[in-house]
């Protein structure tokens, strides 16, 4: 079995066993043979319909250990119900220790998942459809071993006294 092949039987398994009540929006996207070009974006939409409610927002990403750097920039683009409601954005997120090379992801074999958090405790203005969309930003066109893109919205949940 291929590594690209178990990232997608992996991917299937991880989102059926990660569903629960706090998770609002949940998606991922196999990135085909592990080559995310330039101009490649993946978008994710989903539904608001309660804005006192707080979210934290996380990028989903699957990496295979032969990945060349240590970090991944992300650009980040967002629209809401009457367009766009965030100015675009550029995020360096870090799939490995910069000194020592180790993963930071959760492992299976040398395929690394990783959940970012990217936005904590937002509350969205209006009801309505949000979309976001994910394009990487490296300087290597196509980005070798990276398997996977994702969101997940979640609630947060209110501290108990």
């Amino acid at each position: 079995m291929n590594i690209f092949r178990l990232a997608a039987l992996t991917s299937v398994l991880c989102f059926c066993l990660s569903c629960d009540s706090t998770t609002l929006y949940k998606a991922y996207e196999d990135i085909d043979e592990g080559q995310w070009f330039l101009d490649k974006k993946y978008t994710f939409s989903f539904e608001v319909n309660d804005t006192t409610q707080q979210y934290n927002l996380y990028y989903l990403i699957r990496n295979g250990q032969q990945y060349p750097y240590y970090n991944l920039y992300i650009n980040r683009e967002m629209t809401g119900p009457d367009g766009p409601w965030m100015t675009p954005r550029l995020d360096e997120v870090y799939l490995s220790d910069e000194k020592t090379g180790k993963p930071l992801g959760s492992g299976l074999g040398d395929l690394f998942d990783h959940k970012i958090i990217f936005m904590r405790k937002y509350q969205f203005p209006k009801t309505g459809t949000y979309t976001l969309t994910f394009s990487q930003a490296m300087r290597q066109n196509p980005l070798p071993f990276v398997l996977g893109i994702g969101l997940s919205v979640e609630k947060v949940e209110s501290e108990q006294p």
